[in-house]
Order: structure tokens, then C-alpha cells, then sequence
């Protein structure tokens, strides 16, 4: 009767020092999706850039010849299509901002329309001039006749970028 108490403590004692005493984790973790972003001009980051609702508010209390130094997040509704010299981003339905680029510095890819971007620079006021209008109406390839129809100055929201990210969807 001994040997069998001792033959069923020491295969209890095997069979518990083999056991593996890690415990799986079934938890599978989500990784935190973030945006991939391609830099033009100045390096800048994504934090603390403005909503577009918040940056077409600051441009509703600015006057012709203002300027703020401002960072804000949009899409991209319209690219020059001869070089990717400008870019107009939506504030809202019925606005939007030119965005050009300091210095002549740097270009947005031509094919960049609708992508998410990040911009830095000097928002400001101005009156565009009728010739300058039809510059870039000309650049986004419109119709004669649409350029035809540019008759009237234009007050405008306008932005100098000095950095952008473009999101690389």
C-alpha cells in the first residue's frame, strides 16, 4: 500500500512540474489606426490643427489684409493640374481656401484631389483681381467660356502654406 502512495505522489508531482504555467490570453488587442502623411515644404506634425468648421470661423472674423499664423485639417477639393502649384480645400458646402505655397517652394502631387491634408502657414483676407481668376481657373483646365464668365473681382479666403502633410491613404 505504501509503494502505490508513493507511486501516485510522485506521478502527481511529475504531471504538475510538466504542466506550462502560462495562461493564454485570448484578448486580441486593435490596433489604433493612425493616418500615414507625405510632407511638402517645412516638416510639421498633425497636432493641434483646427477642424475646417473651426478654421472657416476664425476666417469669418478676419478683414480684408489680416493674417493669422494657423494650422488646420480638410480635403483636397481641387489641384492645379499644371504643376500642383495651389490647391482650394473646403471649409464648408459653399467655401472654401486657395492654398499656395510659400516661396514658390513646393508642389502637392497632381493627382492629390480628395485626400486628407494638413496645412501651416498665414491665413489671410483678400480681394483677387479678375486676371488672376482666370489664371487659375485656366490651370484647372476650365472652358474657355467658363473663364469667359470670370467678370468680377473676388474676396477671398486665402492661406500660405509653408508645411502640409497629405494623407497617404
Amino acid at each position: 500500500m505504501k509503494t502505490i502512495v508513493k507511486f501516485c505522489a510522485i506521478a502527481l508531482l511529475v504531471f504538475t512540474a510538466c504542466k506550462d504555467g502560462k495562461k493564454e490570453n485570448k484578448e486580441v488587442e486593435t490596433p489604433i489606426q493612425e493616418i500615414a502623411f507625405a510632407t511638402f515644404g517645412d516638416k510639421i506634425s498633425e497636432k493641434d490643427a483646427l477642424t475646417k468648421d473651426q478654421m472657416l470661423a476664425k476666417f469669418e472674423n478676419m478683414n480684408v489684409g489680416d493674417t493669422i499664423d494657423v494650422k488646420f485639417t480638410s480635403e483636397i477639393k481641387e489641384v492645379c493640374s499644371k504643376k500642383g502649384c495651389w490647391m482650394k480645400l473646403p471649409l464648408n458646402e459653399g467655401t472654401e481656401t486657395m492654398v499656395r505655397f510659400k516661396d514658390y517652394g513646393f508642389f502637392m502631387p497632381l493627382d492629390s484631389k480628395g485626400k486628407e491634408v494638413i496645412v501651416e502657414g498665414k491665413a489671410f483676407v483678400k480681394i483677387t483681381p479678375v486676371e488672376e481668376l482666370q489664371h487659375y481657373a485656366e490651370d484647372a483646365g476650365k472652358s474657355k467660356e467658363e473663364i469667359a464668365k470670370i467678370t468680377e473681382p473676388k474676396k477671398e479666403f486665402s492661406f500660405e502654406a509653408n508645411g502640409v502633410l497629405l494623407g497617404t491613404k
